[in-house]
């Protein structure tokens, strides 16, 4: 069984030597243990560092793509490198390495496709309390529309097996954090926590600029990925309302149309009108949505057969 260890890194040349150092060289179930670099366009000599301190493969991006597409592409190089378990940790060094043989423990006696590492967020000294106070609400939002158990969303300590791999498809271009949990709850993997310890950052995150940054761009990532999966769900939701809404409208002004002829009522009648029309708007475009859903669906299950053969016959090519 072979693990490759993942580090997405943007200008880590000083700490990235202490976090590979820390790294578990053997673990019990796995023989072989390799890293892999995603440099996302460092301008420091993040790559040649890596190479230095024996990192068996490097990925390296011209610019600045973002953690969520960094991400992605580790996957793919190490899907095709022939990982058949893939850990994401930080360059940072806040994750600790000899957390890993826990981390991956539950996927090698075959209990999950994904074992996601979870900070105990309340006594994580570099936290603030106002952050402290968002993750917990932003972990129980994605609880609540992923039906979770996981209590810690943000984490980026996180192990997946080959067949998780190659079914997520992160389209987030900020973060997968959020994304590939929702994801996966939805694609029926099987989804395992651990608690781990952390080590003390000082340096601020780059992920984000500012709080109320972080509060819009998560937002934006969880209604875009839930609406991906329950586009029908939500504009039922929202076509009821306004349906209801008009309906009680309706009632309203039939009232006054019987005892009182409706005089003066017309308004009434008109926003009704425009109330229904919108509700049952929402309704066709969530039958729609739920169409392109469905093809969605079946787009990724080509999209998954060609990535098992492209790695098969890249593993084929290679034993010949």
């Amino acid at each position: 069984m072979k693990l490759i260890i993942q580090i997405p890194c943007l200008n880590e040349a000083e700490s990235l030597p202490a976090t590979l150092a820390a790294l578990p060289k053997e673990i019990p179930g796995v023989d072989v243990i390799e890293t892999l670099i995603i440099d996302d366009g460092s301008t420091d000599n993040t790559s040649e560092v890596a190479r230095a301190h024996g990192v068996q493969h490097i990925v390296r991006l011209t610019t600045r793509k973002g953690l969520a597409v960094v991400f992605a592409t580790g996957l793919d190089a190490c899907l095709k490198r022939g990982a058949d378990i893939i850990v994401n940790t930080d360059a940072d060094g806040q994750y600790k390495g000899e957390d890993i043989p826990r981390l991956i423990e539950p996927i090698i006696a075959g209990k999950a496709d994904i074992v996601i590492g979870n900070r105990d967020i309340e006594n994580v000294e570099q936290f603030s309390f106002v952050k402290k106070r968002l993750q917990r609400i932003g972990s129980w939002v994605v609880r609540q529309l992923a039906q979770s158990s996981i209590e810690d969303t943000t984490t980026g300590f996180r192990a997946y097996n080959r067949e998780a791999a190659l079914r997520l498809n992160i389209i987030s271009n900020y973060t997968y954090t959020l994304e590939s949990i929702i994801q996966a709850e939805h694609k029926g993997l099987a989804v395992a926590n651990i608690t781990i310890g952390t080590n003390h950052v000082d340096r601020p995150s780059r992920l984000f600029r500012s709080i109320p940054e972080y509060i819009k761009r998560s937002m934006i990532t969880i209604v875009r990925v839930y609406a991906m999966f329950n586009p029908f769900s939500i504009f039922l939701r929202l076509g009821s309302f306004f349906l209801i809404v008009g309906g009680v409208l309706g009632l309203r002004f039939l009232y006054y149309y019987v005892t009182t002829g409706g005089m003066g009522k017309v308004q009434s009648l008109i926003l009704t009108a425009i109330l229904l029309i919108i509700g049952l708007l929402f309704v066709v475009i969530g039958i729609i949505a739920d169409l392109i859903s469905a093809n969605r669906r079946l787009i990724e299950d080509i999209l998954l057969r060609v990535k098992k053969i492209e790695i098969n016959q890249k593993a084929a090519n290679k034993q010949d």
